[in-house]
C-alpha cells in the first residue's frame, strides 16, 4: 500500500466517522440497508471483551464500521486497561490508530520492551504499515484508540510462544 492509498483509507474513515454512515452492528439491529444515517455516542457503543488472551487481562473492543474479518473498510476502537500491552506481532494490513483519550505507548520491532516505547497523547495518531512488528498499549492510565484498516485483517504474533497480551 502505496503513502496515496494510506492518505486515501485516511481521508475515507475521516468521511466515514463525520457523515455518521451505519456501523455493522448497528445495521443489523437497526434494521438498516447501508444509506441511512447512524450516530454513535460514546455511551453507546457496545464494548465486548476482547477475543483470546487479551479479554481476561481486561481489553475490550467495540465494533464501529464494518467487519474486521470481511473485505473492506473497518474501523474498531480498542480500550487498554492500564498496565497492559499487546507483545510484537503484525497485521497484513496497514492500520490507521488515532487516540481517543489517553496515552498509547508504542513500540515498534520483535524485542519486548515497554521502556523504550514512545507515547501517542489524545488526538495523535500512528500508521502501522501493513506486515511490520509493533507492540502497543497503557501505562499508568486506560487508553482507548480507534483502529481502521482494510480487511480482512489477521494477527501474527513475533514469537508464536509469547501470549498476544501481557500485564505490566
Amino acid at each position: 500500500m502505496n503513502k496515496f492509498t494510506v492518505a486515501g483509507v485516511a481521508v475515507a474513515c475521516m468521511i466515514t466517522i463525520g457523515s455518521g454512515l451505519p456501523a455493522a452492528r448497528a445495521q443489523s439491529q437497526a434494521g438498516a440497508t447501508g444509506t441511512e444515517f447512524v450516530r454513535m455516542t460514546p455511551d453507546t457503543l457496545k464494548w465486548v471483551d476482547y477475543p483470546g488472551d487479551g479479554g481476561p487481562l481486561g481489553i475490550k473492543e467495540a465494533l464501529v464500521y464494518g467487519d474486521p474479518a470481511k473485505p473492506g473498510l473497518y474501523i474498531i476502537r480498542i480500550k487498554f486497561p492500564a498496565h497492559v500491552m499487546s507483545r510484537p506481532h503484525s497485521h497484513p494490513e496497514t492500520r490507521i490508530g488515532t487516540v481517543i483519550t489517553g496515552t498509547w505507548w508504542t513500540g515498534t520491532g520483535a524485542k519486548f520492551d515497554p521502556a523504550s516505547t514512545t507515547a501517542v497523547p489524545t488526538g495523535g495518531i500512528m500508521i502501522h504499515p501493513a506486515g511490520k512488528i509493533h507492540y502497543d498499549g497503557a501505562k499508568d492510565a486506560e487508553t482507548i484508540v480507534q483502529l481502521m484498516g482494510i480487511g480482512p485483517t489477521g494477527k501474527t504474533n513475533a514469537n508464536p510462544s509469547d501470549p498476544g497480551f501481557s500485564k505490566q
